[in-house]
């Protein structure tokens, strides 16, 4: 059936457009006998060409396009019986094909991130300063009801690194698929399987291969196991490099308005150079509650095991009050927080403190990440436009255990969501 046929009789039948538009097809000439037609159609939506900006109206059509073209004039309430009567059959597969259409538009999703940030560093330990500019993007698929695929492509390019010197001001840039997951439930258990990050903030921020499970919900039980991923690099005293395993153990619940955990972490830290030290035991006891609106404060207490070729103290603990936060759906939302920290290095394996680089990475086992650290950070944060969040922190630390090394941060970010 020629197309210019049908919508003669679709017009015929009773369609109607209240405003006309231009001819919106590049290859329907206003001199043609259907030009009219055509235009109507077009205006009232019931016919929208081909991607190319074509009509095509000598193709022969197919009965499922005729029914879609019923369908539109349908919900347009045009008179077209004979013609749904006609293509009843398809129209019913049209409705169960376009839901289907529907759904699979939603099945793959990408959003991103990308963030500037500086960092200026001072102290005794290792001065310097880098910007760089953090580009990620994240794509999500529905496997089914119940599972999904998450993927995430990661670049970094540095304008200026005074810590390493091959690429300060070079530009020098490298991109990393570094999210490779499933997440999903068997039964009552949450299961997330694959490449991922692993972070508990003041504890470890790291990225591996590996497997989180957690049940409940009053109280609360996870389980994660993780092997650091081959982009970690070399170990620097305590960090997690490639190759090496951690297991946490985590129960948490719920006292009124109080959240509380209780955390078991096992590591074999081996690295790859004379000034790793071995694995870690470390139990970790946390608490965060509200005491007036918008105002919160945490606290937390560590308790390490002995660390192979290492003397130290083995408790530690953190204490934290945060007012507010920005949100960046929420367009002038902004937060301020401060914590003091008193860390021996046998009750951390990889703070994000230290994992951002605000207290530096040092090169010897007598820095600031080697021998345990103490001092407070303090920041805060702003929504400038809806997704688009800045903030500032102040972090100064110095060496607890083997002298005191001292070293202060500065960190800047302007972090754009999509």
């Amino acid at each position: 059936m020629k197309k210019t046929l049908v919508f003669v009789m679709a017009m015929a039948l009773g369609v109607t457009a209240s405003s006309y538009a231009a001819n919106p097809f590049s290859d329907v000439p206003s001199g043609h006998w259907a030009y009219d037609s055509i235009e109507r159609l077009a205006a009232a939506g019931i016919v929208d060409g081909y991607g190319d900006g074509t009509y095509r109206g000598g193709q022969l059509m197919t009965r499922y396009e005729m029914a879609q073209i019923v369908a539109k004039a349908l919900a347009k309430g045009a008179n077209v019986d004979r013609l749904a009567s006609e293509f009843a059959k398809e129209l019913d597969s049209l409705g169960v094909r376009v839901a289907n259409l529907e759904k699979n538009a939603d099945n793959v999703k990408i959003t991103g991130q990308v963030r500037y940030s500086y960092r200026d560093v001072g102290g005794d330990v290792r001065k310097g300063s880098q910007s760089r500019l953090r580009t990620r993007l994240m794509l999500s698929g529905a496997v089914n009801d119940d599972w999904r695929y998450v993927a995430r492509l990661e670049n970094n390019q540095y304008f200026h690194d005074s810590f390493n010197p091959s690429r300060d001001s070079s530009g020098e840039e490298d991109t990393n698929f570094n999210w490779a997951y499933v997440d999903g439930r068997l039964g009552g258990t949450k299961v997330t399987a694959g490449r991922q990050n692993f972070v508990i903030a003041d504890t470890i921020d790291t990225r591996g291969d590996g497997i989180k499970v957690s049940y409940g919900k009053n109280i609360k039980l996870a389980g994660w196991f993780l092997k650091a991923a081959s982009d970690r690099g070399v170990n620097y005293n305590n960090e997690m490099a490639s190759g090496d395993k951690a297991y946490i153990l985590d129960v948490g619940t719920k006292f009124g308005e109080t959240d509380a955990n209780l955390r078991y972490y096992k590591t074999n830290i081996e690295g790859d150079n004379s000034y790793a030290y071995g694995g870690r035991q470390i139990y970790e006891l946390v608490a965060t509650a509200p005491i007036a609106k918008d105002l919160k404060i945490n606290g937390a207490y560590y308790k390490g095991a002995e660390i192979d070729n290492h003397d130290g103290d083995k408790n530690g603990y953190l204490v934290g009050v945060a007012y507010k936060g920005a949100r960046a759906a929420n367009v002038g939302s902004w937060g301020i927080y401060g914590k003091y920290s008193d860390r021996p290095l046998a009750t951390y394996i990889q703070p994000t403190v230290l994992a951002a680089g605000h207290a530096t990475y040092p090169t010897s086992p007598y820095g600031i990440a080697g021998d345990g650290y103490k001092g407070y950070e303090i920041g805060a944060n702003y929504t400038v436009a809806k997704n688009m969040v800045g903030a500032v922190k102040y972090t100064d630390f110095k060496q607890r255990e083997d002298g005191d090394a001292k070293a202060k941060t500065i960190w800047s970010e302007l972090v754009v969501t999509f």
